[in-house]
């Protein structure tokens, strides 16, 4: 054994016993945090607007502090980017993630000196619980690759500026920089095609051990290797054993990354964003993932079928129902206040508090009344696809609106890795699953309002070539499940098989 896989030992099994103390002291760490987040703000610009002097309880909270989206925010980050102080937060923000929104353009979104630990310390504590339940430290010894954006930063009204993967990436712990690929040359390179062939040349011939990325980027990077080199990526790295994503539901793109690698390794999901780290698997091969509860995060759920009303019904830790389908909602040590993330969870445990991420608050359809959402179509073509013996590369679904005497319909571009030996079956396979899903859906269907959905096959890498068309391949981005409009499937249209 070397020497970091040997002293990672003991760390991890400290760090694993502290994780399981916040397990059942989550409630209590929330209330804790709670207090603390208002007595700190309570002389900032955004406290005395708010009346952060008169919150004693969570009821006086909901009062004072309605949801926000980053555009109610904007006001506030805009004077932080006019270098003023003590506006959402203490002081300035150290760092300002930038990130891309489906409505607000780039987002701009606060880290300070408080909350920079939670973003560093969750992957290092995901990885360090799977070093303790399953003693696999020998990674540690091996490369690790974290496929990432650029680590380049420019400055902001003062304040260092650029993408989450980058900023964390200058958080690196020293002990760990001998091992990290790629290069900080290659990291900083933006074509994502060109960092890709990089990143092929910089590992190609290294003793890769873990690999983390989000899904699609992931596959790219195998998809790559096994063209250059003819190989399965379990034979070409034979000591990998631990693959690390989040940003996407893994379950689409499972089936084809365990094919290229060829074997068995072991995952690890996480659940970051530029808010916050909220949750990572902390059981290996056990569905959901461990609420942050203990990380200067304060949570509120919101109950699906409440959003959109003025009042929606807000919810603390303490209030939530396994099985149901929740907005998230952070308040956090970077100064944000009832800030609407845009995903949805769905508690699968309340004790301890895992869940799963089922979708986007932005991403679904209901052009028709059925509010259709991520989780349910994902199930719904993975169902279809394991019966079939499909392989899928990428989908997403938009609804089409009949401007003729024809009825409108979900139409669903999937590019498959195999095409289904009947497509109108494999369609009505998908459709009758998405139908005892969702009852709204099912109503349509069958009061003869709705046709049945229908496939547009997209041609090989198209969804690779779209991303590109648009300027968003690679890095965090990913394509939307879910669209309640055109936009995307007009994109498309000159990637459809012909």
């Amino acid at each position: 054994m070397k020497i970091k896989s040997f002293l990672a030992k003991p760390f991890a099994g400290l760090i694993h016993k502290q994780i399981r103390k916040s397990m059942d002291n989550a409630l209590q760490d929330q209330q804790l945090i709670f207090n603390h987040l208002i007595k700190s703000a309570l002389k900032t610009e955004f406290g005395k607007d708010h009346s952060f002097d008169q919150i004693k309880s969570y009821s006086d909270f909901i009062q004072n502090v309605p949801i926000r989206n980053y555009e109610a925010f904007r006001p506030y980050i805009d004077k932080i980017k006019q270098g003023k102080h003590n506006v959402l937060w203490k002081g300035q923000p150290l760092y300002f993630a930038k990130t891309s929104g489906t409505t607000s353009g780039v987002k701009y979104i606060p880290i300070s000196k408080d909350s920079i630990s939670n973003h560093i310390n969750g992957a290092r504590n995901a990885l360090l619980c799977y070093m303790a339940e399953t003693g696999n430290t020998s990674f540690a010894d091996g490369k690790l690759i974290f496929l990432s954006g650029s680590p380049e930063l420019e400055r902001l009204g003062g304040i260092a500026t650029g993408r989450l993967s980058g900023i964390v990436n200058h958080h690196v712990p020293r002990y760990l920089r001998s091992n990290q690929l790629p290069s900080y040359e290659t990291n900083c390179i933006e074509d994502w095609e060109t960092k890709l062939s990089k990143i092929v040349e910089e590992t190609i011939h290294q003793n890769m051990t873990l690999i983390s990325g989000i899904p699609p980027w992931m596959q790219m990077y195998f998809d790559r290797l096994i063209e250059k080199t003819g190989k399965k990526i379990g034979d070409l790295f034979p000591n990998f054993s631990v693959m690390v994503q989040g940003g996407v539901n893994y379950e689409p793109y499972k089936a084809k990354l365990i094919e290229s690698i060829g074997r068995h390794v072991d995952t690890i999901e996480l659940f970051p964003a530029s808010e916050g780290f909220f949750a990572f698997q902390d059981k290996p091969g056990q569905s959901g993932m461990l609420l942050n509860t203990n990380s200067g995060i304060f949570f509120e759920f919101i109950p699906v079928n409440e959003l959109g009303k003025e009042n929606p019904l807000r919810l603390s830790l303490s209030d939530v129902k396994t099985g149901e389908n929740y907005a998230m909602i952070v308040s956090t040590n970077a100064g944000l206040w009832a800030y609407d993330i845009g995903d949805t969870v769905k508690f699968i445990s309340i004790d301890p508090y895992r869940l799963i991420v089922t979708g986007r608050t932005k991403h679904y359809i209901s052009a028709f009344g059925e509010h259709v959402i991520s989780e349910e179509v994902e199930s719904s073509i993975l169902e279809a696809a394991e019966y079939a013996g499909v392989k899928l590369v990428e989908f997403t679904v938009a609804p089409y609106v009949s401007s003729d005497k024809g009825k409108s319909y979900h139409e669903w571009f999937i590019e498959f890795e195999n095409t289904p030996e009947n497509m109108n079956s494999f369609a009505l396979r998908i459709d009758d699953n998405l139908r005892r899903k969702n009852v709204y859906y099912d109503d349509l269907i069958g009061g003869n309002i709705l046709d049945r959905l229908k496939i547009s096959p997209i041609r090989k890498n198209g969804f690779v070539d779209y991303m590109k068309s648009i300027g968003k391949l690679g890095g965090q981005n990913k394509v939307p499940r879910l669209s309640n409009d055109r936009n995307i499937a007009e994109g498309l249209q000159p990637f459809l098989v012909l």
